[in-house]
């Protein structure tokens, strides 16, 4: 395992780690048996968040004997002093700790970036908890190139999170920029929220780029671990033939692709949105048409029952007009 420093903030971390997102399709007995093999396999840095419902909660009851051994970090989206504060203190709680290395404000937008810093606001709360040793050192996440931009010009952000991988590079001055400043660099999306098939050109990809600290890629089974710590072992520089294939993949995924975060949801009629865009991926892509129509027609609640109501638009992070894709996929699998 390659281990890196996360910039100002001094740690030694891996530079493959473990992102928290997939542990809320598991349960507490398989985390702790991903927590046993980062152990072993010394992946050592762990992001989770509040919003990820179970993921603080079953982290922290696998960690209970390893917490020694892992560089942990969480975030929140509470703007407000008082709600931020209380939303640490529920991380430490929930995470079965007494301090928490990395603290993130989640991927505020332009407006809440400035409640954020304003008085009464929750940078007040990160800073305290930070002087009681409650955190460790503070960091943001973002989707958005204009909130990046505006983190870097701060004197307190200490890491920055963004998405980076093989067709998502709209950040790549930014990320440079980041080990400029010292700045722990943390990638998100990696696989492009599964999008991207090849994991082992995926995180080569990425992880040889020198500004990229950490990447972190979400993982629910050993298998999806293993598989992402023999790609990420591999630290020779990309040769010609990887980067056809990646250029290849920019062809064939372009940016209008889902990513598999979930934030659209819940959606009001029931859909399923990143599994509906998935089936549909495959029903065109890898040559498993079969596969993806058995999937979809599996689904409880399928893209043809949208109601147009608009509510997930807002949500997505990359500004993807669902609605009309949903009615895609549905025309989609109706012809076939």
């Amino acid at each position: 395992m390659e281990y890196t420093i996360l910039g100002k903030t001094g740690l030694k971390i891996s530079r493959l780690g473990f992102g928290g997102i997939p542990i809320q399709k598991i349960d507490a007995e398989g985390t702790r048996k991903l927590v046993e093999q980062m152990v072993q396999s010394g992946v050592n840095f762990i992001d989770t968040a509040r919003a990820y419902t179970v993921s603080e909660e079953y982290l922290g009851k696998a960690l209970k004997g390893f917490r020694d051994k892992f560089v942990l970090a969480t975030k929140c989206r509470a703007e407000s002093k008082k709600q931020f504060a209380e939303a640490i203190d529920t991380s430490l709680k929930m995470l079965q700790t007494d301090y928490i290395d990395l603290y993130q404000f989640h991927n505020p937008s332009m407006e809440v970036f400035d409640s954020i810093v304003a008085p009464g606001g929750a940078l007040e709360a990160m800073l305290e908890a930070k002087e009681a040793g409650k955190i460790g050192h503070i960091g943001i996440t973002a989707h958005s190139v204009e909130v990046f931009r505006r983190a870097l010009e701060t004197d307190w952000v200490e890491t920055v999170m963004f998405p980076y991988n093989i067709v998502e590079s709209q950040g790549a001055d930014l990320i440079a920029a980041c080990k400029e400043k010292n700045i722990g660099f943390i990638t998100m999306k990696p696989m492009a929220g599964g999008a991207i098939e090849d994991t082992n050109l995926a995180l080569r990809y990425v992880l040889s780029n020198p500004a990229v600290t950490v990447a972190i890629p979400g993982m629910a089974e050993v298998e999806e671990l293993e598989k992402n710590i023999a790609a990420s072992s591999n630290t020779a520089p990309l040769s010609e033939e990887e980067l056809k294939a990646c250029e290849q993949v920019r062809a064939q995924l372009g940016n209008d692709f889902c990513r598999r975060c979930n934030y659209c949801a819940p959606c009001t009629a029931g859909i399923n949105i990143p599994s509906a865009f998935l089936f549909a991926g495959y029903l065109n892509r890898y040559g498993l048409a079969d596969w993806a129509k058995d999937r979809y027609n599996a689904m409880p609640v399928k893209a043809d029952a949208c109601v147009d109501c608009g509510e997930c638009e807002p949500r997505c992070p990359y500004h993807l007009p669902i609605r009309k894709k949903l009615k895609e996929v549905a025309a989609a699998f109706a012809a076939r």
